[in-house]
């Protein structure tokens, strides 16, 4: 029987011990739970209290993005961003634009022409010893009148064009380094330049630019897609697609990696109601051999209308919605060539479409019409057209030396480009300048079309 008590009461002994350090477990696993809560919350609190993108949640965002830990990516994306500030600039320029009218009776009347003030962004691209060499979209700076470039946001400097390229929507822009303050050169950098070929979908990106035209700021995302086609931006490039905001003014601007490269160069944006968080950039490594040709050329100079060069043809534009709805390239359709005209004594035939003129791509009238404003008369440029031969559109490159432009030609300019915007010409009789397209219409009745 004493043994049996015994055994009795070491059970429960042993059960209170048991039962005592359960509790004792318990609560202090409680506690170490609450603790840990807190640090979450605080660590929460932490990440949420600060809106902008330095915060420690956005830090391990960044570390876990990284590939191996031997790259050279920044830990705090305001070292990022102080670093490659300084390789964006801001553009100002006044662009000269055309508005077509129309009277009470439906005709087109002639248009008006004026001029109105225009922001975007560049980037730095290289320094020659004469030079600060930025690149920007073509549209930034097409038709421009007078151009101007702010560096950090401080003082703001002359700029010209050395070239362009439309079908890419790329422009190589200029400033004279004599004309710059030393500490304004001092402290401004040339872009490192990244490969867009190994951007990846989710990675983390910044885009920097002169957005509504008030100066640079930043947006943070990630690239949402590759290789994107846009046909309202008209740009014959793959694009990339981010969701950090690409605002009016971030044209021209920097989309970089966060090892501070440059990938991209802020083209467009889709806006609408029912649309957010896709912009555009142009990958740049389609920017590479613009970067590379047109950073040698020399600087667009504006000449004197009267030493201007000229061609001597009237021109219609073929767009993107002619082209494809007659399977034609989309470029400048030349349906007269003047006599005696430096177009007649060359290898330049009426009803080529000219896609190139001075080496730089064309797609419009008012395009070549910008370029002769910057080409003397007896200069010597390539042109290079598509040419209907046999069914199909062959490439033909040849030189044309320019004639000088007399008051007659002048004129004749100006009353053609009137007459492609008016239905009636001088004479009042109705002036059609695709009256010669019959002969394309019969070409493509032969083929089947």
């Amino acid at each position: 029987m004493k043994k049996v008590l015994t055994v009795i009461i070491s059970a429960i002994a042993f059960g209170l011990i048991a039962g005592l350090v359960m509790v004792g477990v318990s609560v202090f696993s409680t506690k170490l739970g609450i603790m840990n809560n807190n640090a979450i919350v605080n660590s929460i609190e932490n990440a949420t209290s600060d809106n902008s993108i330095n915060t420690t949640a956005t830090k391990s965002i960044i570390k876990k993005s990284r590939p191996n830990n031997n790259v050279n990516y920044y830990d705090d994306l305001s070292d990022l961003i102080s670093d490659v500030m300084p390789t964006v600039v801001s553009i100002t320029n006044m662009q000269k634009f055309t508005q077509n009218g129309y009277s009470i009776f439906g005709y087109r009347v002639q248009p008006q022409e004026y001029e109105a003030p225009a922001s975007g962004s560049g980037v730095i691209v290289g320094m020659t010893d004469e030079q600060v060499i930025i690149l920007t979209n073509n549209h930034v700076v097409q038709q421009s009148t007078s151009l101007s470039v702010t560096f950090n946001e401080s003082k703001t400097y002359d700029a010209a064009i050395k070239g362009t390229d439309s079908s890419k929507d790329l422009a190589i822009i200029s400033v004279s380094k004599k004309d710059i303050d030393p500490e304004i050169l001092h402290d401004i950098k040339v872009s490192n330049i990244g490969n867009s070929d190994n951007i990846k979908v989710g990675e983390h990106v910044v885009a920097i630019g002169n957005a509504l035209g008030i100066g640079q700021s930043v947006t943070y995302g990630i690239i949402s897609a590759k290789d994107r086609e846009i046909d309202e931006i008209g740009n014959s490039s793959k694009l990339i697609q981010t969701d950090a905001a690409i605002n009016p003014g971030n044209s021209g601007g920097a989309l970089l990696n966060l090892r501070g490269e440059l990938i991209g160069i802020n083209v467009a944006k889709s806006s609408g109601n029912a649309i957010e968080g896709m912009g555009y950039a142009i990958p740049i490594n389609v920017a590479a051999d613009v970067i590379e040709t047109m950073s040698k050329r020399r600087d667009r100079e504006t000449i004197p209308e009267s030493e201007q060069g000229q061609l001597g043809i009237t021109a219609r534009n073929i767009d993107a919605q002619t082209a494809e709805s007659l399977d034609m390239p989309e470029g400048i359709y030349v349906f007269k060539i003047s006599d005696d005209s430096p177009a007649k004594n060359s290898e330049l035939r009426e009803k080529d479409i000219i896609i190139s003129f001075d080496d730089q791509t064309v797609k419009t009238v008012s395009e070549l019409q910008d370029l002769l404003r910057y080409t003397r008369a007896g200069q010597e440029v390539s042109i290079k057209v598509k040419r209907l031969d046999g069914g199909s559109y062959i490439e033909k490159e040849f030189k044309v030396k320019l004639a000088k432009k007399t008051v007659t030609e002048t004129k004749k300019t100006e009353d053609n480009q009137q007459n492609q915007n008016n239905p009636q010409n001088n004479n009042g009789n109705y002036y059609d300048p695709f009256e010669d397209f019959d002969d394309i219409f019969r070409n493509f009745g032969r083929f089947g079309w």
